[in-house]
């Protein structure tokens, strides 16, 4: 029998979010560990939405209340999350 191990480079970081700044109209630029950075629009998300949790982040003060959380952008302790390899493809 022969045991073939496949290698993984670990030398590949994750993805994280390290800094965002509000542009303005519910866009973001999103800046992320690996250099790269991406202008994403969270609008047309917010506004098709029909849950409530969701929709409330179209009052632009609470919009604005993002912190990045262990690699993340997050709303209020995870009521409002985004996967960050769709942040990272600069679509949602």
């Amino acid at each position: 029998m022969r045991i073939v191990e496949e290698y993984i480079d670990s030398a590949i970081d994750l993805i994280e979010v390290k800094l965002a700044n509000y542009i303005g109209d519910y866009a973001i630029r999103v800046f992320f560990n690996d250099g790269s950075n991406r202008l994403v629009d969270f609008k047309p998300f917010l506004e098709a939405s029909l849950h409530p949790s969701i929709y409330k982040y179209l009052d632009e003060t609470l919009f604005t209340q993002f912190k990045i959380i262990d690699g993340n952008l997050n709303w209020n302790d995870y009521d409002m999350i985004f996967p960050v390899g769709d942040l990272y493809k600069g679509k949602i």
